[in-house]
């Protein structure tokens, strides 16, 4: 059974950073690929970016040049840096892997929630201004 665990969502001055983590557990390849997603009250959820398995990334244009994706594959742990934070970049923050067959790598935008098998539980991060 795969599962995610995100952690380190929190609350954070405009212009501030959070770094938040992904740990799965139960897969039984070290390299696969990551989605993180966000959803704030009464939206729908968004690709925010993307950890393709050979270390490539793909961000959503709202998040270029503030967030960073990265991995630990000897920890099975993926992690989002979120710098200069934003009012609008509060959101529920979820994190999603393994990548279904059905969905395209062309491109370079983050994959669709409809393109991961499993996803973690959410983390809260909320930006004040």
């Amino acid at each position: 059974q795969v599962q995610l665990v995100e952690s380190g969502g929190g609350s954070v001055q405009s212009g501030g950073s959070l770094r938040l983590s992904c740990t799965t557990s139960g897969y039984p390849y070290s390299t696969y690929t990551v989605g993180w997603f966000r959803q704030a009250p009464g939206t729908e959820r968004e690709a925010v970016a993307a950890n393709d398995r050979d270390g490539s990334t793909r961000y959503a244009d709202s998040v270029k040049g503030r967030f960073t994706i990265s991995k630990d594959n000897a920890k099975n742990t993926h992690y989002l840096q979120m710098n200069n934070l934003k009012p609008e970049d509060t959101a529920m923050y979820y994190c999603a892997a393994i990548l279904r067959p059905t969905c395209s790598r062309a491109g370079d935008k983050p994959y669709g929630e409809r393109c991961f098998w499993y996803w973690g539980q959410g983390t809260q991060v909320t930006v004040s201004s």
